[in-house]
Protein backbone atom coordinates (compact mmCIF):
# COMPACT_ATOMS: atom_id res chain seq x y z
CA UNK A 1 0.00 0.00 0.00
CA UNK A 2 2.18 2.57 0.95
CA UNK A 3 4.40 1.75 -2.09
CA UNK A 4 1.62 2.37 -4.01
CA UNK A 5 1.33 5.51 -2.35
CA UNK A 6 4.51 6.91 -3.28
CA UNK A 7 4.05 5.90 -7.16
CA UNK A 8 1.26 8.05 -7.20
CA UNK A 9 2.99 10.77 -5.13
CA UNK A 10 1.58 11.01 -2.43
CA UNK A 11 4.35 10.11 -0.14
CA UNK A 12 8.39 10.84 -0.54
CA UNK A 13 10.22 7.99 0.49
CA UNK A 14 14.29 8.19 1.86
CA UNK A 15 15.96 5.16 3.37
CA UNK A 16 19.29 5.91 6.08
CA UNK A 17 21.26 3.06 7.20
CA UNK A 18 18.88 2.19 10.17
CA UNK A 19 15.32 3.23 8.63
CA UNK A 20 13.10 3.95 6.36
CA UNK A 21 11.34 7.23 6.05
CA UNK A 22 8.20 8.53 4.55
CA UNK A 23 7.22 11.59 4.55
CA UNK A 24 4.28 13.41 3.34
CA UNK A 25 4.37 15.33 0.41
CA UNK A 26 2.23 18.20 -0.72
CA UNK A 27 -0.60 18.32 -2.87
CA UNK A 28 -0.76 22.31 -2.84
CA UNK A 29 2.95 24.01 -3.19
CA UNK A 30 1.18 26.25 -0.10
CA UNK A 31 2.41 26.48 3.31
CA UNK A 32 0.20 24.98 6.12
CA UNK A 33 0.57 28.27 8.61
CA UNK A 34 0.12 31.89 8.26
CA UNK A 35 3.02 32.74 9.47
CA UNK A 36 4.86 30.57 7.24
CA UNK A 37 3.39 31.98 4.07
CA UNK A 38 4.22 35.70 5.61
CA UNK A 39 0.82 36.62 6.45
CA UNK A 40 2.11 37.74 9.82
CA UNK A 41 4.52 39.72 10.68
CA UNK A 42 7.41 41.63 9.00
CA UNK A 43 9.83 39.89 6.77
CA UNK A 44 12.84 41.27 9.08
CA UNK A 45 11.27 39.93 12.02
CA UNK A 46 10.56 35.93 10.26
CA UNK A 47 13.90 35.49 8.87
CA UNK A 48 15.25 36.08 12.68
CA UNK A 49 13.02 32.68 12.81
CA UNK A 50 13.74 31.00 10.05
CA UNK A 51 15.87 27.45 10.31
CA UNK A 52 19.14 28.74 8.21
CA UNK A 53 19.21 31.65 10.14
CA UNK A 54 18.48 29.60 13.12
CA UNK A 55 21.51 27.49 12.29
CA UNK A 56 23.78 30.46 11.64
CA UNK A 57 22.96 32.01 15.50
CA UNK A 58 23.96 28.07 16.64
CA UNK A 59 27.38 28.56 14.33
CA UNK A 60 27.95 31.79 15.85
CA UNK A 61 27.96 30.42 18.80
CA UNK A 62 30.29 27.60 18.62
CA UNK A 63 32.39 29.96 16.87
CA UNK A 64 32.35 32.54 19.95
CA UNK A 65 32.82 29.62 22.69
CA UNK A 66 36.18 28.22 20.53
CA UNK A 67 37.25 31.37 20.46
CA UNK A 68 37.02 32.35 24.00
CA UNK A 69 38.25 29.10 25.20
CA UNK A 70 41.34 29.71 23.28
CA UNK A 71 41.98 33.37 24.80
CA UNK A 72 42.16 31.55 28.33
CA UNK A 73 44.75 28.89 26.81
CA UNK A 74 41.84 26.30 26.99
CA UNK A 75 42.15 24.94 23.49
CA UNK A 76 45.09 25.76 20.53
CA UNK A 77 44.49 29.17 19.05
CA UNK A 78 44.70 27.61 15.57
CA UNK A 79 41.84 25.09 16.81
CA UNK A 80 39.84 28.48 17.46
CA UNK A 81 40.52 30.43 14.22
CA UNK A 82 39.76 27.08 11.54
CA UNK A 83 36.27 26.34 13.68
CA UNK A 84 35.53 30.02 13.64
CA UNK A 85 36.12 30.24 9.75
CA UNK A 86 34.29 27.58 9.12
CA UNK A 87 31.05 28.67 10.95
CA UNK A 88 31.65 32.19 9.12
CA UNK A 89 32.09 30.12 5.84
CA UNK A 90 28.77 29.55 4.72
CA UNK A 91 29.85 26.25 3.85
CA UNK A 92 27.89 24.39 6.37
CA UNK A 93 24.69 24.43 4.81
CA UNK A 94 20.89 23.57 6.30
CA UNK A 95 20.61 21.00 3.80
CA UNK A 96 23.83 19.21 4.67
CA UNK A 97 22.84 19.26 8.33
CA UNK A 98 19.18 17.98 7.51
CA UNK A 99 20.85 15.09 5.66
CA UNK A 100 22.79 14.33 8.79
CA UNK A 101 20.22 14.67 11.25
CA UNK A 102 18.04 12.58 9.29
CA UNK A 103 20.85 9.64 10.27
CA UNK A 104 21.41 10.98 13.82
CA UNK A 105 17.99 12.33 14.61
CA UNK A 106 19.80 14.80 17.26
CA UNK A 107 19.86 18.46 15.14
CA UNK A 108 22.16 20.01 17.50
CA UNK A 109 24.56 17.10 16.51
CA UNK A 110 24.01 17.15 13.31
CA UNK A 111 24.97 20.54 13.42
CA UNK A 112 28.43 19.86 15.11
CA UNK A 113 29.18 17.19 12.40
CA UNK A 114 28.41 19.66 9.60
CA UNK A 115 30.52 22.06 11.33
CA UNK A 116 33.57 19.70 11.50
CA UNK A 117 33.38 18.52 7.73
CA UNK A 118 34.73 22.25 7.21
CA UNK A 119 37.96 22.39 9.61
CA UNK A 120 41.18 20.56 9.95
CA UNK A 121 41.75 17.38 11.76
CA UNK A 122 43.71 19.22 14.15
CA UNK A 123 40.44 21.38 15.07
CA UNK A 124 38.00 18.94 15.21
CA UNK A 125 38.58 17.64 19.02
CA UNK A 126 37.74 21.05 20.00
CA UNK A 127 34.35 21.97 18.27
CA UNK A 128 31.49 21.72 20.61
CA UNK A 129 34.48 21.55 23.85
CA UNK A 130 33.10 21.24 26.91
CA UNK A 131 29.46 22.29 25.61
CA UNK A 132 26.29 20.42 25.56
CA UNK A 133 23.30 20.86 23.28
CA UNK A 134 20.70 23.18 25.24
CA UNK A 135 24.11 25.67 25.85
CA UNK A 136 23.99 25.88 21.82
CA UNK A 137 19.92 25.65 22.00
CA UNK A 138 19.21 28.21 24.45
CA UNK A 139 21.64 30.90 24.10
CA UNK A 140 21.02 30.74 19.95
CA UNK A 141 17.34 31.53 20.95
CA UNK A 142 18.50 33.92 23.23
CA UNK A 143 20.38 35.62 20.18
CA UNK A 144 17.32 35.14 18.36
CA UNK A 145 15.26 37.00 20.67
CA UNK A 146 18.31 39.77 21.11
CA UNK A 147 17.83 40.89 17.57
CA UNK A 148 13.82 40.20 17.45
CA UNK A 149 13.43 42.79 20.64
CA UNK A 150 15.60 45.00 18.62
CA UNK A 151 12.39 45.38 16.31
CA UNK A 152 9.74 45.34 19.37
CA UNK A 153 11.49 47.64 21.09
CA UNK A 154 11.79 50.17 17.83
CA UNK A 155 8.08 50.10 17.38
CA UNK A 156 6.88 50.08 20.63
CA UNK A 157 8.80 53.46 21.17
CA UNK A 158 7.37 54.54 17.72
CA UNK A 159 3.69 53.94 18.48
CA UNK A 160 4.47 55.60 22.03
CA UNK A 161 5.56 58.46 20.33
CA UNK A 162 2.36 58.82 17.75
CA UNK A 163 0.33 57.78 20.60
CA UNK A 164 1.44 60.61 22.41
CA UNK A 165 0.95 63.20 19.71
CA UNK A 166 -2.86 62.11 19.15
CA UNK A 167 -3.19 62.73 23.10
CA UNK A 168 -2.08 66.33 22.35
CA UNK A 169 -3.95 66.96 19.71
CA UNK A 170 -6.93 66.02 21.64
CA UNK A 171 -5.84 67.91 24.50
CA UNK A 172 -8.98 70.18 25.24
CA UNK A 173 -11.43 68.26 23.40
CA UNK A 174 -13.92 67.40 26.25
CA UNK A 175 -16.11 63.55 25.87
CA UNK A 176 -17.68 61.24 27.26
CA UNK A 177 -16.29 58.84 30.07
CA UNK A 178 -17.47 55.43 30.34
CA UNK A 179 -17.25 53.21 33.51
CA UNK A 180 -19.43 49.95 32.92
CA UNK A 181 -20.20 50.75 29.43
CA UNK A 182 -21.87 53.92 30.94
CA UNK A 183 -21.32 57.78 30.84
CA UNK A 184 -20.03 58.40 33.73
CA UNK A 185 -17.96 62.00 33.83
CA UNK A 186 -16.43 64.27 31.72
CA UNK A 187 -12.31 64.06 29.98
CA UNK A 188 -10.57 64.86 27.34
CA UNK A 189 -10.22 62.82 24.26
CA UNK A 190 -6.78 63.12 24.33
CA UNK A 191 -6.62 61.22 27.82
CA UNK A 192 -7.31 57.93 26.28
CA UNK A 193 -4.16 58.06 23.96
CA UNK A 194 -2.35 59.43 26.98
CA UNK A 195 -2.65 56.53 29.22
CA UNK A 196 -1.87 54.28 26.21
CA UNK A 197 1.53 55.78 25.31
CA UNK A 198 2.28 55.77 29.20
CA UNK A 199 1.96 52.04 28.88
CA UNK A 200 3.67 51.44 25.77
CA UNK A 201 6.74 53.70 27.06
CA UNK A 202 6.84 51.37 30.03
CA UNK A 203 6.98 48.16 28.06
CA UNK A 204 10.16 50.01 26.83
CA UNK A 205 11.52 50.35 29.85
CA UNK A 206 10.60 46.72 31.08
CA UNK A 207 12.26 45.12 28.33
CA UNK A 208 15.25 46.95 29.01
CA UNK A 209 15.15 46.13 32.35
CA UNK A 210 14.38 42.44 31.77
CA UNK A 211 17.10 41.72 29.14
CA UNK A 212 19.86 41.30 32.09
CA UNK A 213 17.39 38.23 33.21
CA UNK A 214 16.34 36.96 29.76
CA UNK A 215 18.66 37.17 26.87
CA UNK A 216 21.48 34.67 28.56
CA UNK A 217 24.40 33.03 27.47
CA UNK A 218 25.36 29.27 28.52
CA UNK A 219 28.01 27.25 28.68
CA UNK A 220 27.95 25.39 31.39
CA UNK A 221 27.74 21.99 30.02
CA UNK A 222 25.89 18.80 30.83
CA UNK A 223 24.23 19.75 34.19
CA UNK A 224 25.56 23.11 34.77
CA UNK A 225 29.06 22.79 36.37
CA UNK A 226 31.14 23.70 33.67
CA UNK A 227 31.96 20.04 33.09
CA UNK A 228 34.99 19.58 31.21
CA UNK A 229 35.99 23.31 31.60
CA UNK A 230 37.00 22.97 35.24
CA UNK A 231 36.71 26.20 37.01
CA UNK A 232 37.67 28.25 34.31
CA UNK A 233 34.03 27.74 33.16
CA UNK A 234 32.68 31.16 34.38
CA UNK A 235 35.74 32.82 32.42
CA UNK A 236 34.58 31.28 29.29
CA UNK A 237 30.82 32.30 30.02
CA UNK A 238 31.72 35.82 30.57
CA UNK A 239 33.72 35.72 27.55
CA UNK A 240 31.14 34.27 25.12
CA UNK A 241 27.97 36.41 27.08
CA UNK A 242 30.02 39.77 25.95
CA UNK A 243 30.82 38.71 22.45
CA UNK A 244 27.41 37.70 21.92
CA UNK A 245 26.02 40.94 23.38
CA UNK A 246 23.88 38.36 25.99
CA UNK A 247 24.21 37.93 30.08
CA UNK A 248 25.85 34.95 31.38
CA UNK A 249 23.45 33.08 33.30
CA UNK A 250 23.78 32.46 37.45
CA UNK A 251 23.15 28.88 37.32
CA UNK A 252 21.65 26.46 35.22
CA UNK A 253 21.14 22.55 35.22
CA UNK A 254 21.26 21.35 32.10
CA UNK A 255 19.19 24.34 30.56
CA UNK A 256 18.59 27.83 31.09
CA UNK A 257 15.92 28.08 34.11
CA UNK A 258 12.54 28.37 31.99
CA UNK A 259 11.49 31.28 34.57
CA UNK A 260 13.69 33.28 32.46
CA UNK A 261 11.62 32.27 29.03
CA UNK A 262 8.51 32.67 30.80
CA UNK A 263 9.36 36.14 31.62
CA UNK A 264 9.92 37.03 28.02
CA UNK A 265 7.08 34.75 26.80
CA UNK A 266 5.02 36.83 29.38
CA UNK A 267 6.46 40.47 28.45
CA UNK A 268 5.62 39.76 24.96
CA UNK A 269 2.24 39.10 25.52
CA UNK A 270 1.92 41.97 28.09
CA UNK A 271 2.85 44.18 24.89
CA UNK A 272 0.28 42.36 23.55
CA UNK A 273 -2.58 42.92 26.00
CA UNK A 274 -2.16 46.71 25.68
CA UNK A 275 -2.35 46.74 22.12
CA UNK A 276 -5.30 44.60 22.63
CA UNK A 277 -6.65 47.31 25.21
CA UNK A 278 -6.09 50.23 22.35
CA UNK A 279 -8.12 47.95 19.43
CA UNK A 280 -11.01 47.16 21.69
CA UNK A 281 -11.51 50.74 22.25
CA UNK A 282 -11.32 51.71 19.04
CA UNK A 283 -14.19 48.76 18.02
CA UNK A 284 -16.45 50.26 20.65
CA UNK A 285 -15.72 53.86 19.85
CA UNK A 286 -16.24 53.11 15.99
CA UNK A 287 -19.91 51.14 16.70
CA UNK A 288 -22.37 53.05 14.86
CA UNK A 289 -23.98 54.01 18.19
CA UNK A 290 -21.02 55.89 19.35
CA UNK A 291 -19.29 56.84 15.70
CA UNK A 292 -16.42 58.68 17.51
CA UNK A 293 -13.30 57.44 15.85
CA UNK A 294 -13.07 55.54 12.45
CA UNK A 295 -10.20 53.24 11.24
CA UNK A 296 -8.65 54.85 8.00
CA UNK A 297 -10.62 53.28 4.92
CA UNK A 298 -8.61 52.85 1.33
CA UNK A 299 -9.58 53.62 -2.02
CA UNK A 300 -10.59 50.45 -2.85
CA UNK A 301 -10.97 49.01 0.05
CA UNK A 302 -14.33 46.71 1.17
CA UNK A 303 -15.83 46.41 4.13
CA UNK A 304 -18.15 43.95 3.61
CA UNK A 305 -18.53 41.13 0.76
CA UNK A 306 -22.75 41.61 0.84
CA UNK A 307 -22.90 45.29 2.65
CA UNK A 308 -21.07 48.07 0.39
CA UNK A 309 -21.65 50.81 2.64
CA UNK A 310 -19.85 48.98 5.76
CA UNK A 311 -16.54 50.02 6.97
CA UNK A 312 -15.27 47.68 9.62
CA UNK A 313 -12.25 48.00 12.23
CA UNK A 314 -10.67 45.02 10.57
CA UNK A 315 -7.43 46.02 11.67
CA UNK A 316 -8.47 46.27 15.34
CA UNK A 317 -9.90 43.37 15.45
CA UNK A 318 -7.17 41.39 14.09
CA UNK A 319 -4.59 42.53 16.83
CA UNK A 320 -7.36 41.55 19.84
CA UNK A 321 -7.55 38.51 17.20
CA UNK A 322 -4.25 37.46 18.23
CA UNK A 323 -3.88 38.92 21.06
CA UNK A 324 -6.03 35.58 21.71
CA UNK A 325 -3.36 33.24 20.18
CA UNK A 326 -0.31 35.51 21.98
CA UNK A 327 -1.43 35.32 25.64
CA UNK A 328 -2.52 31.74 25.41
CA UNK A 329 1.42 30.79 24.82
CA UNK A 330 1.79 32.29 28.42
CA UNK A 331 0.32 29.36 29.71
CA UNK A 332 2.81 27.01 27.88
CA UNK A 333 5.91 28.81 28.96
CA UNK A 334 5.00 28.27 32.41
CA UNK A 335 4.17 24.49 31.86
CA UNK A 336 7.94 24.50 30.96
CA UNK A 337 9.07 25.89 33.93
CA UNK A 338 9.08 22.38 35.95
CA UNK A 339 11.09 19.86 34.53
CA UNK A 340 12.35 16.18 35.79
CA UNK A 341 15.54 16.57 37.59
CA UNK A 342 18.35 18.51 35.49
CA UNK A 343 16.07 18.65 32.91
CA UNK A 344 14.17 16.58 30.23
CA UNK A 345 12.92 17.54 26.70
CA UNK A 346 8.91 17.59 28.06
CA UNK A 347 9.82 21.42 26.87
CA UNK A 348 11.71 21.11 24.28
CA UNK A 349 9.31 20.58 21.16
CA UNK A 350 6.29 23.34 22.15
CA UNK A 351 9.19 25.92 22.45
CA UNK A 352 10.20 25.58 18.93
CA UNK A 353 6.97 27.52 18.79
CA UNK A 354 6.47 29.52 21.67
CA UNK A 355 8.74 32.63 21.14
CA UNK A 356 8.84 32.66 17.63
CA UNK A 357 5.31 32.46 17.26
CA UNK A 358 4.92 35.40 19.82
CA UNK A 359 7.10 37.47 18.42
CA UNK A 360 6.46 37.44 15.07
CA UNK A 361 2.28 37.93 16.07
CA UNK A 362 3.43 40.91 18.13
CA UNK A 363 5.31 42.38 15.35
CA UNK A 364 2.35 41.82 13.51
CA UNK A 365 0.19 43.69 15.86
CA UNK A 366 2.53 46.56 16.21
CA UNK A 367 2.59 46.72 12.65
CA UNK A 368 -1.07 46.87 12.24
CA UNK A 369 -1.40 49.22 15.43
CA UNK A 370 1.05 52.07 14.04
CA UNK A 371 -0.79 52.03 10.77
CA UNK A 372 -4.31 52.54 12.67
CA UNK A 373 -3.62 55.21 15.31
CA UNK A 374 -1.70 58.43 13.14
CA UNK A 375 -4.61 58.12 10.89
CA UNK A 376 -7.27 57.03 12.99
CA UNK A 377 -10.62 59.23 12.59
CA UNK A 378 -11.54 61.39 14.88
CA UNK A 379 -15.65 62.54 14.63
CA UNK A 380 -15.90 65.68 17.00
CA UNK A 381 -19.41 66.51 16.37
CA UNK A 382 -20.46 63.05 17.45
CA UNK A 383 -18.23 63.07 20.74
CA UNK A 384 -20.13 66.53 21.40
CA UNK A 385 -23.31 65.55 20.52
CA UNK A 386 -22.62 62.05 22.81
CA UNK A 387 -21.92 64.31 25.61
CA UNK A 388 -25.69 65.72 25.44
CA UNK A 389 -26.89 62.27 24.58
CA UNK A 390 -28.10 61.58 28.10
CA UNK A 391 -29.81 65.23 28.20
CA UNK A 392 -27.76 66.68 31.09
CA UNK A 393 -27.44 63.84 33.35
CA UNK A 394 -23.27 63.52 32.93
CA UNK A 395 -23.43 66.54 34.91
CA UNK A 396 -24.53 64.88 38.05
CA UNK A 397 -21.78 64.57 39.59
CA UNK A 398 -20.85 68.45 39.44
CA UNK A 399 -23.62 69.36 40.20
CA UNK A 400 -23.51 67.72 43.24
CA UNK A 401 -20.16 69.03 43.99
CA UNK A 402 -20.98 72.85 43.60
CA UNK A 403 -24.06 71.70 46.37
CA UNK A 404 -21.80 70.18 49.20
CA UNK A 405 -19.72 73.80 48.68
CA UNK A 406 -22.60 75.89 49.43
CA UNK A 407 -22.98 73.57 52.90
CA UNK A 408 -25.35 71.44 51.49
CA UNK A 409 -24.99 67.58 53.49
CA UNK A 410 -23.79 64.90 50.55
CA UNK A 411 -26.54 62.52 50.92
CA UNK A 412 -29.12 65.14 51.44
CA UNK A 413 -27.96 67.09 48.21
CA UNK A 414 -27.43 63.68 46.46
CA UNK A 415 -30.98 62.50 46.78
CA UNK A 416 -32.03 65.84 45.81
CA UNK A 417 -30.08 65.54 42.49
CA UNK A 418 -30.92 61.58 41.54
CA UNK A 419 -35.01 62.35 42.26
CA UNK A 420 -35.18 65.10 39.88
CA UNK A 421 -32.56 63.80 37.23
CA UNK A 422 -34.56 60.49 37.41
CA UNK A 423 -37.88 62.46 37.09
CA UNK A 424 -36.00 64.32 33.83
CA UNK A 425 -34.62 60.85 32.52
CA UNK A 426 -38.58 59.96 32.60
CA UNK A 427 -40.12 62.81 31.03
CA UNK A 428 -37.40 63.47 28.64
CA UNK A 429 -36.39 67.05 29.88
CA UNK A 430 -33.10 68.15 30.00
CA UNK A 431 -30.91 67.88 33.72
CA UNK A 432 -30.27 71.30 33.42
CA UNK A 433 -34.09 72.89 32.78
CA UNK A 434 -34.92 70.81 35.35
CA UNK A 435 -32.26 71.42 38.06
CA UNK A 436 -33.23 75.08 37.16
CA UNK A 437 -37.18 74.82 38.10
CA UNK A 438 -36.55 72.55 40.80
CA UNK A 439 -36.53 74.52 44.87
CA UNK A 440 -34.34 72.43 47.10
CA UNK A 441 -31.38 72.95 43.76
CA UNK A 442 -32.23 76.40 42.70
CA UNK A 443 -32.03 77.80 46.01
CA UNK A 444 -28.78 77.18 46.23
CA UNK A 445 -27.53 76.80 42.49
CA UNK A 446 -28.25 80.48 40.08
CA UNK A 447 -28.95 79.60 36.55
CA UNK A 448 -25.48 81.03 35.68
CA UNK A 449 -23.46 78.75 38.12
CA UNK A 450 -25.49 75.74 36.86
CA UNK A 451 -24.89 77.00 33.41
CA UNK A 452 -21.10 77.03 34.17
CA UNK A 453 -21.65 73.73 35.28
CA UNK A 454 -23.26 72.46 32.33
CA UNK A 455 -20.30 73.21 30.21
CA UNK A 456 -17.98 70.02 29.39
CA UNK A 457 -15.37 72.56 29.25
CA UNK A 458 -15.34 73.22 32.83
CA UNK A 459 -14.43 70.09 33.65
CA UNK A 460 -11.39 68.25 32.07
CA UNK A 461 -9.26 69.12 35.44
CA UNK A 462 -5.83 68.02 35.61
CA UNK A 463 -6.33 65.72 31.80
CA UNK A 464 -4.25 68.43 30.39
CA UNK A 465 -1.81 68.50 32.70
CA UNK A 466 -1.34 64.55 32.83
CA UNK A 467 -1.36 64.81 28.80
CA UNK A 468 1.64 67.52 28.91
CA UNK A 469 3.24 65.13 31.15
CA UNK A 470 3.07 61.83 29.16
CA UNK A 471 4.12 63.84 25.83
CA UNK A 472 7.46 65.10 27.77
CA UNK A 473 7.96 61.57 29.32
CA UNK A 474 7.74 59.58 26.02
CA UNK A 475 9.62 62.46 23.48
CA UNK A 476 12.82 62.10 25.88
Amino acid sequence: MLAALVEHGRFEMRRTPTRFIFSTLPLYNVPILPIDSGRYGSKEMREIFEDGRRLQYQLDFEAAVAQAQSKIGMIPADAARDIAKGAHSGKVTLARVNELEAVSEHDTAAMVEALSEQVSAKSKPWIHYGLTSNDVVDTSTCMQMHDAFKIIESKVAKLSLLLADRAVEFRDLPAVGRTHGQHASIIAFGLKFAVWAAEMAKHVERTEEGKKRFLLCKTLGVVGTGSLMGDRALDVQKLVAQDLGLYPVDAATQVVPRERFAEMQFLLALIGSTLDKIAIEIRNLQRTEIGEVAEPFRKGQMGSSAVPVKRNPIKSERVSSLAKMLKSLVGVSMDNIALWHERDLSNFANERFTLPMAAILLDEMLNAMTNVVPELKVNKERIASNIEMTKGLIYAEFVLEALVKKGIARFDAYRDIQRVAFSALESGEHFFDAASKDASISKHLTKKELAAIFDAKNHLAASGKIIDNVAKMVRK
